[in-house]
C-alpha cells in the first residue's frame, strides 16, 4: 500500500489540510484533490473512487471529506483501515468538524497523520498511541522552550550586571574628573 496523500477537503474541493507522503509535485496533488469532488456521485454507498492513475478512498465528515489518495496497486482493505483510524483521530484534535475548526488545528492533525502514515505506509498504531506520541512531542517542545527561556533570562541577567558595571565605571570616571577639576581649581587659585 502506498498512500500518496491524506487530506481533509471541503465538498467543493478546497484543501483544508493535506499531507503528501511521497515525492510528488504540489501541483499534481492539488490536481488530484480538485478532481475528487467531480468524481464522487451523490447517493452512492461506495467509499472509494478509482481513476486511471489513482484510487481515492474517502469518508464524509459532516460538510467535509477525509480523503486518502493511493496508488491503484495498494490494498483497498488496508486503505480503508487507515482511513478508519484517521477518521477517529480528526475529532480528537479538532474541536469542530468544519473549515474553521480544521484550519485552527491543522498542525495537530498533520502531526497525527504523520504518526499513522510513514513514507506512504501505514504504521501499526492505535488512537491512544498516536495521542501519546503527539503529547510526547509537545512535552519535548515545552522542555525546549523552558531551556531556551532560561538561557534568555540568564543572558538578560548578565547584560544587567555588565550595564551596572559600566554605569559604576562611568560614575568613577566622573568622580575622578571632578577631583581633577577641583585640584586644577585649587592650583589656579594658588
Amino acid at each position: 500500500m502506498v498512500v500518496l496523500a491524506a487530506s481533509i477537503i471541503s465538498k467543493s474541493g478546497k484543501a483544508l489540510v493535506s499531507r503528501q507522503f511521497v515525492d510528488m509535485s504540489r501541483i499534481r496533488i492539488e490536481g488530484y484533490l480538485a478532481a475528487f469532488p467531480k468524481l464522487v456521485g451523490t447517493g452512492k454507498q461506495h467509499t472509494y473512487v478509482e481513476t486511471e492513475n489513482v484510487r481515492y478512498v474517502y469518508q464524509p465528515i459532516e460538510t467535509l471529506y477525509l480523503l486518502l489518495v493511493t496508488n491503484k496497486q495498494s490494498n483497498i482493505l488496508e486503505d480503508l483501515e487507515t482511513l478508519r483510524l484517521l477518521s477517529k483521530l480528526v475529532p480528537e484534535y479538532s474541536y469542530s468538524l468544519d473549515e474553521e475548526g480544521i484550519g485552527k488545528t491543522a498542525f495537530e492533525i498533520l502531526f497525527a497523520f504523520d504518526e499513522v502514515i510513514s513514507l506512504g505506509h501505514k504504521e501499526n498504531v492505535t488512537v491512544a498511541q498516536v495521542k501519546q506520541y503527539c503529547e510526547m512531542e509537545s512535552h519535548e517542545e515545552k522542555l525546549h522552550k523552558l531551556v531556551l527561556q532560561s538561557k534568555i533570562n540568564e543572558t538578560k541577567d548578565i547584560m544587567k550586571k555588565k550595564a551596572s558595571g559600566l554605569t559604576k565605571a562611568r560614575l568613577r570616571r566622573i568622580e575622578v574628573t571632578r577631583e581633577d577639576l577641583c585640584h586644577c581649581n585649587q592650583v589656579l587659585e594658588e
